[in-house]
């Protein structure tokens, strides 16, 4: 049973969705609301959820804050539930970290299947040993990377950077959202280290090191393409 976390502060939307859930996901999902980011946090204190419904515009706390927060923690999946749709606040939040982020209105029947879609995709990570990224392969068993038959020697932050890239394709990542993740959000030092360390790896993955992408202003990111 996947525990879903619905963070939304309009009571009828929150009643719409959870009714749409309750009749197509009644035995493979269970809905928890809250009604506005301190309520979020609690149910976050209280249990650990497989995705997490987040609208932006609430009362106490914006939801870009609260997933900046989430992310310093937690992998959870986030999809935004948001009236907010000009490119930059949706470049935004991907950059922030979500999964997904969509525009209300939305049919409710693209919000289940974008779901099950996620949460199909994150199990599915989660179990493989091997993940590949074009020529790049990563034996999470064994932490060995190899750029088609040759191994390739990293340092620490270099692998784990390269891994957390690769679990998350396609996905862009701001410095801050790295260095909470690799060094920790008691990280004390200059964001820059992030640069420095994706020039390394950037250089010994060789030719591959191209799929390593700067997206301007935003962080960086890791695609096949």
């Amino acid at each position: 049973m996947y525990q879903i976390l619905l963070v939304e502060d309009d009571k009828s939307i929150r009643e719409v969705i959870a009714d749409y859930m309750d009749e197509k996901g009644k035995d493979t999902m269970r809905l928890t609301l809250a009604e506005d980011g301190r309520a979020c946090e609690g149910a976050l204190e209280r249990q650990t959820f497989d995705l997490i419904l987040l609208d932006v515009m609430l009362p106490d706390i914006d939801g870009f804050t609260l997933c900046r927060t989430i992310r310093k923690k937690d992998m959870v999946p986030i999809v935004f539930l948001t009236a907010k749709g000009s490119e930059e606040d949706i470049l935004w939040g991907y950059g922030l970290g979500c999964d997904d982020y969509i525009v209300k209105p939305f049919s409710l029947a693209t919000l289940y299947a974008k779901i099950l879609a996620i949460l199909r995709r994150t199990k599915q990570e989660n179990q493989k040993e091997t993940i590949t990224c074009g020529a790049i392969r990563m034996d999470k068993q064994s932490c060995q990377v190899f750029v088609k038959e040759r191994e390739v020697q990293l340092q620490n932050k270099q692998y784990e950077i390269l891994r957390f890239l690769m679990e998350h394709k396609n996905i862009v990542w701001s410095r801050e959202a790295l260095l909470n993740h690799i060094w920790g959000y008691d990280y004390i030092g200059v964001d820059r280290v992030v640069d420095n360390q994706i020039k390394k790896l950037r250089s010994a993955l060789g030719e591959e090191g191209k799929r390593i992408q700067t997206v301007v202003g935003r962080g960086y990111k890791i695609s096949d393409a």
